[in-house]
């Protein structure tokens, strides 16, 4: 369990700079990425969206890794998004 939502973080993390730069709140960003009972898709291609705009050479190759890491969080069980969510509300909270 703890092993699939590892490899959410460590597939998402390092694009996580690139994706939410201009983000006045990184944090509210990502739990609305993950806030559902399935990946916001929508959510994810205006955040790349967005910093394609920006960083165009950057963003280009994060698209299918962005959602593979949807596609990794739609396949856990709910008690399993439900934590991932309390990790970043907790996140949210050491870093502000």
């Amino acid at each position: 369990m703890a092993d699939a939502l590892h490899a959410i973080a460590r597939q998402g993390r390092p694009h996580t700079a690139v994706l939410l730069a201009d983000a006045d709140d990184p944090h509210a960003e990502l739990l609305t990425l993950f806030w559902g009972p399935r990946f916001d898709r929508e959510h994810a291609l205006s955040l790349w969206a967005r910093a394609s705009r920006r960083e165009p050479i950057e963003a280009a190759p994060l698209l299918p890794e962005l959602l593979a890491v949807g596609d990794r969080f739609d396949a856990l069980e709910r008690t399993q998004k439900d934590r991932l969510r309390r990790l970043i509300a907790r996140h949210r909270a050491l870093s502000e």
